[in-house]
């Protein structure tokens, strides 16, 4: 599986994009590489440009930062002081077939798309990346949970919520550390599934009495549903971790006033394993890039 042949430009990003880089150029693509400038690592094969100096207009793919842009169109990268703007001047220069990705949009980049009429990817709304993420999501969690408590997982009252990708991950390994997990979710088939893995399963709508002895609460779900209510009746010691993209789905305001823990904690994977979460995206990219190679091959 060679990607000889096919120019992409690699815009911003963390560690993570590192191993997009090594992976792509080990593919034998071409790349441009914006926002790396105080990247000491040299990569044969890739170029570091200025976003001015790129070809636009000689683009097979655009590969955004897993957080994509901000809401004011500006790209964000470790490697370098400044933001780079990312516009509709530049996509309409690039050919029909041009695919951009990043990990997750927004209403800036949806707009954008839209009207650039370009194929536009999220790569964390694919099943399997969400997957492989929710390994060192759930390891991320475990380290936070062990700074933030004075006692052990082992033996712990666990509520998890929603059991999603990665909540059954999370709720099946702090099972595995001995934690007592129940999991709280709405659909009859995740409440069969829940029973099914030796865990114990709940309702949502029950969420405010079954809060009521746990020492911790794990949120997976991206809208408000540890309300001020819920937090009010849990125990003073218990620690909520909350795992859902920002704002997140906890009152932290109220839990605050109240002397409960509560933290904010999306994007783990970037945090505790950057190597392994830019292999994960690195992988599933490089079948994309070459799906549409092929494709753009058999059309020609």
């Amino acid at each position: 599986m060679m990607l000889t042949g096919m120019h992409v430009a690699i815009i911003g990003g963390d560690a993570r994009q590192l191993e997009v880089i090594r992976k792509l150029v080990e593919l034998d693509a071409k790349l441009s590489l914006v926002g790396f400038d105080q990247l000491a690592h040299h990569f044969t094969g890739a170029t570091k440009l200025q976003i001015d100096e790129v070809d636009f207009a000689d683009l097979d793919a655009i590969i955004l930062p897993v957080h994509g842009t901000t809401l004011e169109g500006k790209v964000n990268t470790v490697f370098s002081h400044e933001q780079i703007p990312f516009t509709e001047e530049m996509l309409v220069k690039t050919p029909k077939h041009c695919t951009v990705y990043s990990g997750i949009s927004n209403s800036y980049l949806d707009n954008l798309m839209k009207k650039v009429g370009r194929k536009y990817v999220q790569l964390f709304e694919r099943d399997d990346v969400a997957i492989y993420n929710s390994i060192p999501t759930a390891e991320g969690t475990i380290m936070i949970v062990i700074q933030h408590t004075d006692f052990t997982i082992h033996g712990s009252r666990v509520a998890v919520l929603g059991f999603g990708r990665i909540g059954m991950t999370v709720a099946r390994t702090f099972a595995a550390l001995g934690a007592k997990v129940k999991v709280g979710a709405r659909r009859s088939e995740h409440l069969a599934r829940i029973t099914e893995m030796g865990l114990t399963p709940f309702h949502l709508n029950d969420l405010e009495k079954e809060v009521q002895d746990i020492d911790i609460c794990i949120n997976t779900i991206p809208h408000l549903i540890v309300t001020a209510s819920v937090i009010a009746k849990m125990p003073a010691h218990t620690l909520i971790v909350d795992l859902a993209s920002k704002p997140g789905g906890t009152d932290f305001r109220y839990a605050e006033k109240r002397g409960v823990k509560a933290i904010l904690a999306p994007g783990l994977p970037g945090v505790v394993a950057p190597k392994t979460a830019g292999q994960i995206i690195a992988n599933v990219l490089s079948q994309l890039l070459y799906a549409d190679l092929q494709k753009r091959k058999g059309n020609a």
